[in-house]
């Protein structure tokens, strides 16, 4: 499979969580009037989401060590398949949960399994270059899940959302089956477990890697997991909040392109994450600002450009000391960011202060930039 291709497939694979996560938002509302349960607890099934998506980062991240990437990954996508099945039919809060979780623990082998598989292929700045590429692509997820999320809502409630998953879980399956390659190296070493994440726990590059993915991701999806009920407030429509996703992918999509257009005029990768960092401070203050009025929309360009910029270059150089062991090291990565990020997305959830969210987040993220990389490393 050449080059092109596979980054095809792995940009599919890549958006999958990210499309199913935003397009699940638009459906809370819907699950608060089903399930007749509150905001807070309805927001928290994002929250659910994302540690249940920590526990699969390391299941798959460690099987794609063992059994190679291409069965890992389509175990996953199986039982996401069947997760969703298993929705269609609950009739509990606790049963939405319940499958939410074990949906999202199928879902994490398209993050870890596709970012060791471009890691196989791809090296230093080349590597920055795809995740540059991927990023744009990227940028339209919020789109397509939130602008697709709320058209479904509307005419099929939460169940049209988790048929239209269903649906796509089963044609990345197939397509995974017919082109996705092995990439898992012939003489890969045995790998201890436990003596990898002792020399992750003691690296606070990993630590710094790990909080900015965490800071960036919870500023980004604390507005699909508040942002509705804040239209709600306003006495706006629940079609607000789809419509919403088709100007904030400009923003991220415009950070991914300049963040790209930067790397390749030598732009330094710390440097770029501040920037990024100031863009979601700026943002942050921004939306606090304008709380009580639709415009609150407008700064969230900045926190969705920030994220376009400092996702690849974090991903890009997280994992460079950890050649001879990337789907072991990237799932556990993935396990540190991803419990960060369930931990800071369900303080959102009870919080439910959006503007003071992203303004804690992306000062975490600015603070994190401000010491050279060899000062912690």
């Amino acid at each position: 499979m050449n080059n092109r291709n596979l980054l095809l497939l792995a940009i599919a694979l890549l958006m999958f969580p990210q499309i199913a996560q935003t397009l699940y938002s638009p459906a809370l509302g819907d699950i608060g009037r089903v399930f007749n349960v509150g905001p807070e607890a309805a927001a928290q099934t994002l929250s659910v989401y994302f540690l249940a998506f920590a526990v699969g980062v390391v299941v798959w991240g460690r099987l794609c060590d063992r059994m190679g990437r291409r069965p890992t990954m389509l175990a996953g996508l199986a039982i996401y398949a069947l997760a969703t099945v298993v929705g269609l039919r609950v009739d509990s809060f606790t049963g939405l949960l319940m499958v939410q979780a074990t949906a999202a623990f199928g879902a994490a082998v398209g993050s870890v399994v596709t970012q060791t598989v471009l890691r196989d292929r791809f090296k230093g700045a080349e590597l920055a270059q795809v995740f540059s590429l991927v990023g744009i692509a990227l940028a339209a997820s919020p789109a397509i899940g939130l602008f697709s999320g709320a058209s479904l809502v509307q005419a099929f409630g939460y169940r049209g959302v988790l048929g239209a998953l269903l649906l796509l879980a089963s044609l990345l399956w197939v397509w995974s089956v017919y082109s996705l390659p092995e990439t898992r190296p012939e003489q890969l070493p045995h790998v201890c477990l436990w003596e990898t994440l002792g020399r992750m726990l003691r690296d606070l590059g990993i630590w710094r890697s790990a909080l900015w993915v965490a800071a960036f991701n919870v500023a980004l999806f604390s507005y699909y997991s508040l942002a509705l009920f804040q239209f709600q407030r306003l006495g706006l429509s629940d079609a607000w909040f789809g419509y919403s996703g088709v100007i904030l992918a400009l923003g991220s999509g415009f950070g991914a392109w300049f963040n790209r257009r930067l790397l390749k005029a030598g732009g330094n990768a710390l440097q770029l994450i501040r920037l990024a960092a100031v863009s979601g401070l700026l943002g942050g203050f921004g939306v606090w600002w304008l709380q009580d009025s639709v415009a609150f929309v407008l700064p969230m360009l900045l926190i969705v450009l920030a994220f376009g910029m400092a996702i690849p270059n974090i991903l890009g150089m997280a994992l460079v000391d950890y050649a001879d062991r990337l789907g072991t090291a990237g799932a556990l990565l993935g396990l540190m960011y991803y419990l960060l990020i369930g931990a800071g997305l369900m303080l959102a959830g009870w919080s439910q202060a959006l503007g003071e969210t992203l303004i804690a987040c992306s000062a975490v993220a600015l603070l994190l930039a401000i010491k050279p990389i060899k000062a912690i490393v």
